[in-house]
């Protein structure tokens, strides 16, 4: 595909409908999101051959632990798993990798891998991927906004900014959620305030280069004006 002339410098991602996947095919819904590992590894290459140097994704909110405790158990395997077989290929390939979110109440051995996979590519500069794992929004804010007043430090936007999960990275340029789900659930509240957003029909497990393309194609086909108005145009003279 030819380079879009307009390209978001941070991507942030929902990655929803690994269960439909699954279940569409008749199988358990721990299938569905072995294989959205796989769609991930897929974006994240796409992201690096477009020069996107910062993508964020969803991967477990702090809502997710209602689900059946199986499902919950899996994923928290999945994810131990797929960090320690992908991290020293996340790590050549230059991405630095970071968990936002609380880590109040997690396993101790899970903090450790997420701290060592931190840690072991912190220097990386190709790409920096942030992991949203038992994140929500409003935690976000309300974690943030407590750190602010306990060390007595004036809460305005730019404190607020410097204090939340994902800085020092720059707010999202292009928020996707795909699964056809059209709602940001508790993900990112103040960081999209003025994000694009585009909502894809295909399910995680199917998302892939060309339907990242698509997605980029939206976006570039957009004219932000952060609650701007539009200039007016040029006024040629007779």
């Amino acid at each position: 595909m030819p380079p879009v002339k307009k390209s978001p410098q941070h991507i942030a991602i929902v990655m929803d409908g690994n269960g439909r996947w699954a279940q569409k095919r008749h199988l358990p819904r721990l299938a569905g999101h072995k294989r959205g590992v796989d769609a991930l590894k897929t974006v994240i290459q796409a992201c690096i051959g477009r020069g996107i140097p910062i993508l964020t994704v969803f991967a477990f909110s702090s809502e997710n632990w209602s689900r059946p405790t199986g499902e919950v158990s899996g994923l928290l395997e999945l994810l131990n798993a797929a960090l320690r077989r992908e991290l020293s290929a996340l790590h050549a390939r230059g991405i630095r990798v970071r968990f936002l979110g609380s880590r109040h109440g997690l396993e101790p051995d899970l903090c450790t891998v997420l701290e060592n996979a931190e840690r072991a590519t912190q220097a990386n500069q190709e790409m920096i991927l942030n992991v949203c794992f038992n994140y929500g929004g409003r935690w976000d804010i309300v974690d943030a906004a407590a750190r602010l007043a306990a060390a007595g430090t004036s809460i305005t936007e730019a404190s607020m900014n410097a204090a939340l999960s994902l800085a020092p990275c720059p707010d999202p340029d292009l928020l996707i959620r795909t699964g056809d789900e059209h709602r940001l659930s508790n993900f990112l509240l103040w960081q999209c305030a003025y994000s694009e957003l585009y909502f894809s029909p295909a399910l995680w497990p199917d998302f892939d280069a060309a339907e990242l393309d698509l997605a980029l194609e939206a976006y570039a086909s957009r004219e932000r004006r952060f609650g701007r108005t539009r200039p007016a145009p040029a006024v040629v003279p007779a």
